[in-house]
C-alpha cells in the first residue's frame, strides 16, 4: 500500500514537471507565431520531439518487443497522435478567431472537469469526492487566471471547446493505452503521426521559407525538445500510476506557469485575482491527492485492459 503510494507522488511530481514545461511553452509559441504559421511550429516540434526519443529508447527502454506489442503500439500511438493533432489544430483555430488566449485557456481548462466523467463511464474509474472539490477549485482557478469579464461565447469558443473534448479524449487514452505499452515508444508514435499530419498541413495551406524558420529557432528548439520531447513522455510516464482526474488537475496548472512565465520572460503582468488563481488551482491539485479509505459503498475501479 506504501509503495503504490509512493509511486503515486512520483507520478505526481513528475506531471507537475510537465506542467512548467508546458506553461513556459506558451512562451516559445508566442515568439515563434511572430515568424512561423501554426502548423508549421507544430509539424518541425512534433517531429523533433519524436526523433529526440530514439536515444531516450535506446538507452532505457530495452523492452523486448514481441510482434504484438509493436502492433499495439502502433495503433494506439497513432490514434493518439491524431487526437493530439486534432486537439492543437482546433486550439489554435480558436485562439485565432478569438483573438484572447485567456478565455481559450479557460476553455481548454474544463478537461479537468470531462476528464473524471470520461473515466467515471468509460474506464469505470472510481472518482473521489475531494477530486470533485479540487476540479471546482482548479476550474474556478483557471478563471481568476486567465478570464476577463464579459466576454460574448462565439464560435471560436465553440472550436476550442471541441479542442478540449480531444484533449480529455488523449488524457484517457493515454490513461488506458499506456498501461501495457512501453510510454516512451508510444509517445515516438503519437509525435510522428502529430508532426506528419501538421507539415502536410502547412505545406497545403503556409508558406514555409527557410529564413523564418531560422528566426523562429530558439522557440522551435525548447517546443520540440523540451515541450514535446520531454513533457509529453513525462505525462505518458507520470499517468502510468496516476488516477486520470488528479493527473488532469495537475496539469491544468500548465496555465499558472504560463502565466509566470510570461511575466518574467516577455514582462507580462498578472493581476492580483491572478495570484488568488494559482492558490486555487494549487489548492485543487492538494485536493485531488487526498484518498479517503475504501468503504463498501464505494465504486469498483474497474480498470479496463
Amino acid at each position: 500500500m506504501e509503495k503504490n503510494r509512493l509511486k503515486k507522488l512520483g507520478s505526481s511530481a513528475i506531471l507537475l514537471v510537465t506542467a512548467i514545461i508546458w506553461g513556459f511553452a506558451f512562451v516559445a509559441q508566442t515568439v515563434g507565431a511572430d515568424y512561423i504559421g501554426a502548423f508549421t511550429f507544430n509539424g518541425i516540434r512534433f517531429l523533433l520531439g519524436a526523433l529526440s526519443l530514439i536515444p531516450v529508447i535506446h538507452f532505457f527502454e530495452k523492452t523486448d518487443m514481441t510482434p504484438e506489442l509493436k502492433k499495439k503500439t502502433l495503433i494506439c500511438g497513432s490514434i493518439a497522435g491524431v487526437f493530439l493533432f486534432s486537439a492543437s489544430t482546433l486550439q489554435q483555430f480558436g485562439i485565432q478567431l478569438t483573438g484572447n488566449a485567456g478565455k481559450a485557456s479557460f476553455i481548454t481548462g474544463f478537461y479537468t472537469v470531462l476528464v473524471p466523467v470520461a473515466a467515471f463511464f468509460i474506464l469505470h474509474k472510481k472518482v473521489s469526492p475531494f477530486t470533485w472539490v479540487g476540479v471546482v477549485f482548479a476550474v474556478v482557478g483557471l478563471y481568476f487566471v486567465c478570464m476577463n469579464g464579459g466576454e460574448s461565447f462565439g464560435f471560436g469558443d465553440v472550436l476550442t471547446l471541441i479542442a478540449t473534448c480531444f484533449w480529455t479524449a488523449h488524457i484517457v487514452f493515454i490513461d488506458y493505452s499506456t498501461e501495457s505499452i512501453p510510454p516512451i515508444r508510444f509517445s515516438m508514435v503519437q509525435f510522428f503521426v502529430c508532426g506528419f499530419l501538421s507539415i502536410i498541413c502547412a505545406l497545403i495551406f503556409e508558406d514555409i521559407t527557410f529564413s523564418s524558420i531560422t528566426a523562429a529557432a530558439l522557440p522551435i528548439i525548447y517546443g520540440g525538445f523540451m515541450s514535446v520531447g520531454v513533457a509529453y513522455t513525462c505525462q505518458a510516464v507520470g499517468q502510468k500510476y496516476a488516477d486520470p482526474a488528479p493527473a488532469a488537475i495537475i496539469l491544468s496548472t500548465e496555465s499558472v506557469f504560463g502565466a509566470i512565465g510570461g511575466a518574467i520572460i516577455l514582462g507580462e503582468r498578472m493581476q492580483p485575482r491572478g495570484y488568488i488563481g494559482c492558490v486555487l488551482i494549487f489548492a485543487g491539485i492538494i485536493l485531488s491527492q487526498i484518498t479517503p479509505k475504501k468503504s463498501s459503498g464505494s465504486i469498483p475501479s474497474g480498470d479496463v485492459k
